[in-house]
């Protein structure tokens, strides 16, 4: 397990992304791309609140021009030994970290990780690594993904998956669906963030494949997740999204309310 101390301060990094998006917002985008942002956090790694500020703000500001940021937080549990239990962790998200580790032959795990698309590791509080990552998974074509039909019946979360895209062109990946808090707060009392309130952005909920991208070639797929007993699913988001088989590249991804 490495960690990585933040490379600006939060204000830094982040009043560098109201300056991109200053100039974002002056172009024009007829069409918006969407990027999946996955960042690897902990409530117990001292390095990552600057990366869950920065994950928030992206997702806020949407600084890069005809790119729609879809964004995952995604607590590990390796830190919960370390003095204070995130109560967001999984194990599961370790397992995904861990899948991109082999993927690309990294030493070993850390925190903060950004994620881009499936496609491009980094450290997660490196703004201007984060802008040019985005701006080109923006510029990748992808299979148009919509979801529809949402509803919420107490911890059960129903949606419906389609696609525009011609079957023949929708490959064998994964299809995901995850339930995302918008927004978190927790007042650590122990470990190294001990005594500090922590904000959180699109922290992970549940996570789990409901098929493949080729399913949608048949028609729409209906699928349903089950929010944990401790959270309130009508003000989740979903988010699906489709990626090559053993973490690879993230060929569409699309976001929308649990309740509408």
């Amino acid at each position: 397990m490495l960690r990585f101390r933040p490379l600006a301060t939060v204000d830094v990094l982040l009043f560098m992304l109201v300056l991109i998006s200053g100039q974002a917002t002056a172009q024009t985008a007829p069409q918006r791309s969407p990027v999946l942002v996955e960042l690897f956090t902990s409530e117990g790694c001292s390095s990552c609140p600057p990366a869950d500020a920065l994950l928030a703000k992206l997702e806020q500001v949407q600084p890069i021009a005809g790119t729609e940021i879809i964004a995952l937080g995604e607590h590990v549990d390796y830190w919960d030994q370390l003095g204070w239990h995130d109560r967001f962790s999984s194990h599961q998200y370790t397992e995904r970290q861990n899948q991109y580790r082999f993927r690309f032959h990294l030493d070993d795990v850390y925190t903060p990780q950004m994620v881009i698309d499936g496609t491009e590791p980094f450290v997660g509080n490196d703004a201007p690594h984060i802008v040019r990552a985005i701006s080109s998974a923006g510029n990748t074509a992808k299979i148009n993904l919509a979801l529809s039909k949402a509803a919420v019946e107490g911890s059960r979360v129903s949606f419906t998956v389609s696609s525009s895209t011609p079957p023949n062109l929708l490959s064998n990946a994964d299809l995901y669906a995850a339930l995302v808090d918008p927004t978190d707060t927790t007042n650590v009392q122990r470990g190294e963030n001990k005594g500090q309130v922590l904000h959180h952005a699109a922290v992970v909920r549940s996570l789990q494949k409901i098929g493949k991208l080729n399913d949608l070639a048949s028609g729409p797929l209906h699928a349903q997740l089950v929010a944990p007993a401790n959270s309130e699913p009508a003000t989740m988001r979903i988010v699906v999204f489709a990626q090559r088989p053993d973490e690879g590249a993230v060929v569409g991804a699309v976001s929308m309310p649990a309740r509408q």
